[in-house]
């Protein structure tokens, strides 16, 4: 499935670095990163699979300092073919201008109109107070995931995070073995938006855990394995971009994508600019 790792005011010169992988099925259409023409200050990719609801984005960020990135969360026995897609909350986030609370407070009813998700939201429109969101409309009960009925306040503290298709940090081989390796490549960035081939390369790693590591997430054992690695590669089925968003405290970003299919890289974009908001102030760090 998918692979988000991010570090959240956890260092000197970043307030926000994401090293991400969306994976998918090779034949559902999507377009690469690009600017929206309906949304001038959306800058992601777009899911352009007929879907029920607005087609939206796995990972997307705008001049005005709004992040957002989502994941399925893997539950297949509970999956519903009639619900909308996941991908619109992450554009009716990017597109809008609620806070992230707000935004949870405003949209938590609909939140059962979709199967399994985790949503990351940031904000830096307010330099001196950005914030960052993690919301779920699952939660885990013991070994179970079950639908989720209220949604409290869950600002992220500083730190370095992994999401993949469970909940925030459960410790899945991809989080563990990739947060760690994401932790060192922070380490070593000096913070000039340079060398992003080291955080590529992480999330190249193919390595595939070993069976007494594989979760039991409703999916044959042979299908755990093959999504057990961080970039994950079938005939059919695998990673189709890592993306890379680095924000600087001056405002300034850079965001970088490698596209793939069945047969290997297809396209690499890097888009830099700067917050609309930047000049004359300082993001928290």
């Amino acid at each position: 499935m998918c692979l988000i790792l991010f570090a959240w005011k956890s260092h000197p010169d970043y307030p926000l670095v994401v090293a991400a992988n969306r994976d998918e099925f090779y034949e559902r259409d999507t377009q690469a990163m690009h600017w929206w023409p309906e949304h001038p200050d959306v800058l992601a990719g777009r899911d352009s699979a007929d879907v029920l609801g607005s087609p939206g984005t796995w990972l997307g960020f705008t001049k005005t300092g709004r992040f957002a990135a989502l994941t399925n969360v893997r539950a297949p026995s509970e999956k519903r073919p009639d619900t909308r897609t996941r991908g619109e909350l992450s554009l009716m986030y990017l597109a809008g201008k609620d806070r992230p609370q707000e935004f949870i407070q405003t949209h938590a009813k609909r939140f059962d109109q979709y199967n399994g998700f985790n949503l990351l939201m940031a904000d830096f429109s307010n330099p001196a107070n950005a914030e960052m969101h993690w919301v779920s409309n699952r939660l885990m009960m013991g070994q179970q995931i079950r639908p989720r009925k209220v949604f409290p306040e869950n600002p992220l503290t500083p730190g370095v995070y992994g999401l993949s298709n469970a909940m925030l940090d459960t410790p899945w081989p991809k989080v563990n073995h990739r947060v760690a390796a994401f932790a060192q490549t922070l380490a070593m960035d000096h913070g000039g938006l340079k060398n992003a081939d080291q955080y590529l390369r992480l999330l190249a790693d193919t390595h595939e855990a070993s069976d007494h590591e594989l979760p039991s997430t409703g999916v044959s054992k042979d299908w755990e394995k093959a999504l057990s690695p961080a970039f994950v590669k079938t005939s059919s089925y695998g990673t189709r971009s890592s993306s890379l968003l680095r924000v600087r405290k001056d405002g300034s970003f850079e965001m970088v994508e490698r596209r793939f299919d069945a047969n290997g890289t297809i396209g690499h974009d890097v888009i830099t600019g700067v917050l609309s908001n930047a000049p004359g102030s300082n993001l928290s760090v």
